[in-house]
């Protein structure tokens, strides 16, 4: 017998973040959202965060899968109300770590309305964004991200839409924390993703990944070791860049990097102040046990 054969193998350490009993997954061969959950568990791994107050939501999609095969706490709920999922959640219980883990078509097309105002109040949220310019799951139509000239099922002679900037619209809105990579920069995706964990606020990171079997078949663009090659070589990293600088063209090149790092109060901060303020202004002057704050 092979010494080799001996040595027990070392297991994976994400595995404890995934539910087995559901593998094999339903991503196709190429696809970068397997790839962005290995990032995210090791993440978690490094945050050491208590995992049973950490809370995983998702609507519906390719990416909306993610949370059905986490060993986390998880809800796989409508098309595009993964963020009015997950604001709940974070009002009922504060202490809780709250990740919303979505696509492009269910975030900012479907959802695109809960998106805004849930960085506009800052709501105390993580979002992931896996933008892979198209609905993958339901036959590759065209989305808000779609680049223009690209080619999808429902824009056959090329899309004409201008899309959505995603970083720029996240900042517009009111996020405290907004980055993009794609699922090449494996490395940089874990840090941000631990970055987001120990952030408070509406924290926003978007990843690229490519789309092999609908969008880059499509678009004549290869496999998905071709998409991941276009990755490495269209990237270019800009940190606390012009997020209105930063919208990507038809294989043109990907500004990457954290663009917004602040601090601002989050919504049951402000909340909480306004009714404080507003118990002081009625009990004013009034004798009892009443302290103001």
């Amino acid at each position: 017998m092979s010494v080799l054969a001996e040595v027990p193998l070392a297991p994976n350490p994400v595995e404890a973040f995934i539910r087995s009993e559901r593998i094999p997954h339903v991503w196709c061969p190429g696809c970068g959202i397997g790839t962005t959950v290995n990032c995210f568990s090791r993440a978690l791994l490094q945050s050491r965060l208590n995992l049973e107050r950490v809370v995983v939501v998702s609507g519906i999609g390719c990416t909306g899968r993610v949370a059905g095969y986490l060993q986390l706490t998880s809800f796989h709920t409508t098309h595009g109300r993964a963020i009015p999922f997950a604001t709940g959640l974070k009002v009922a219980n504060p202490e809780l770590t709250v990740v919303v883990y979505s696509g492009d078509g269910d975030l900012v097309s479907i959802g695109g309305n809960h998106f805004i105002h849930a960085a506009r109040r800052n709501q105390d949220l993580k979002v992931i964004c896996v933008n892979n310019f198209t609905y993958g799951m339901t036959g590759g139509q065209v989305t808000p991200t779609t680049p223009l000239s690209a080619i999808s099922s429902t824009t056959p002679y090329g899309c004409f839409e201008e899309p959505f900037n995603l970083p720029f619209l996240a900042e517009s809105a009111g996020a405290t924390y907004v980055a993009r990579w794609t699922s090449y920069h494996v490395r940089q995706l874990t840090h941000a993703m631990g970055e987001m964990l120990r952030k408070k606020g509406f924290s926003f990171l978007e990843i690229i990944s490519g789309c092999p079997t609908l969008y880059g078949r499509r678009n004549r663009l290869g496999d998905g070791l071709d998409e991941m090659k276009y990755f490495k070589d269209k990237s270019v990293v800009q940190h606390g860049a012009n997020t209105k600088e930063a919208g990507i063209g038809f294989q043109g090149p990907i500004v990457v990097g954290k663009f917004v790092d602040i601090e601002r109060p989050v919504f049951l901060e402000q909340m909480n102040q306004q009714l404080a303020r507003t118990l002081d202004a009625q009990y004013a002057g009034c004798v009892g046990d009443y302290v103001p704050s």
